[in-house]
Parts: C-alpha cells; sequence; structure tokens
C-alpha cells in the first residue's frame, strides 16, 4: 500500500513550459500500470504542448473546477468540459487541452492513463509546424536526454526542439 497527499507530491512541469503546476501522483505512488496526474491551470495553460495522440495509452481528464477546452481530432473539435465532467480519449485518438486566456478562473483537473504509467516515446505523435515543409505535419516525439522535447516531421524527417 502507498499513501501520499497531493500537497506532498512535487510538481513536475512540461518541458515546453505550457503550464506551472502538474504533480505526477503516479510517481510519487510508485505505479506500474497507470498514469496520475494532478493539474492547476491558469488562463492561458495547457495539458500538454499541443495536438497530440498516445498510440500506448486511453486518458481520461477530470476537471473538479473552472472550464478546460479540448481540442479533438485532426480536425480540432472544441470540446468545453466544466466542474465534475469527464473526458475520454481512446488510444490513438489526438487531443490537446487548455484553459482559455481569457478564462475567468483556473482549472483544477486530474488526468488519469492507462494500461501504463510511463509512455513509450515510440506511440507518441504530435502536430505541429513542420520547419522544412512549412505545414502543419505529424511528428514522432521525444524526450532528449536534456528534458526536452524533439519532433521529427513523418513527411521530410526534419527533427528539431522548441
Amino acid at each position: 500500500m502507498e499513501r501520499v497527499a497531493i500537497d506532498d507530491v512535487d510538481v513536475v512541469t512540461n518541458p515546453m513550459g505550457v503550464h506551472d503546476l502538474r504533480k505526477p501522483v503516479s510517481r510519487a505512488l510508485g505505479t506500474d500500470h497507470v498514469a496520475m496526474n494532478y493539474f492547476e491551470l491558469a488562463p492561458g495553460d495547457g495539458f500538454s504542448g499541443g495536438l497530440h495522440t498516445h498510440g500506448d495509452q486511453e486518458e481520461i481528464f477530470y476537471v473538479l473546477s473552472g472550464t478546460a477546452t479540448f481540442e479533438v481530432g485532426r480536425e480540432r473539435e472544441r470540446v468545453a468540459v466544466g466542474p465534475g465532467e469527464l473526458i475520454r480519449f481512446a488510444p490513438g485518438e489526438f487531443q490537446s487541452g487548455y484553459v482559455a486566456e481569457d478564462a475567468d478562473e483556473e482549472v483544477v483537473a486530474w488526468a488519469v492513463g492507462a494500461p501504463g504509467a510511463h509512455h513509450d516515446w515510440d506511440q507518441i505523435e504530435s502536430v505541429v509546424e513542420c520547419r522544412e515543409c512549412g505545414e502543419e505535419r505529424v511528428h514522432d516525439t521525444e524526450l532528449t536526454d536534456e528534458e526536452r522535447f524533439r519532433f521529427t516531421c513523418t513527411e521530410c524527417g526534419t527533427a528539431f526542439s522548441p
């Protein structure tokens, strides 16, 4: 059995600086089969660095307070998720979540992913503008030894770190 209080979990932020407070609860509890992250997002903050998919994991977001906006699929359909509501993304489904810059309040939310506590980086793809192609393209995503993201365009092979 493991037990932890949210206040005792260290803050670990996204390497792209898209939020100020993310607490990886699964790391604190030592989980192997589920990922759990606690977020407090200010207006303009995001859960991740943009539109992406996890081929190896489904994800559920539970909003405790505030309203988060999620972009769903390559078409970026916008879905507002408010207090007491949840949204689920299947493995391979593109998604991104954030708090609108003009929002009146922060969002407090949980993200839960399964079946693993850690991502298989070969199974993550992000949609970003390719610096070579000049258009938004799917990029393979990896975390470098320097704890930064590296994106590699699946069309032309150009790689970059933001």
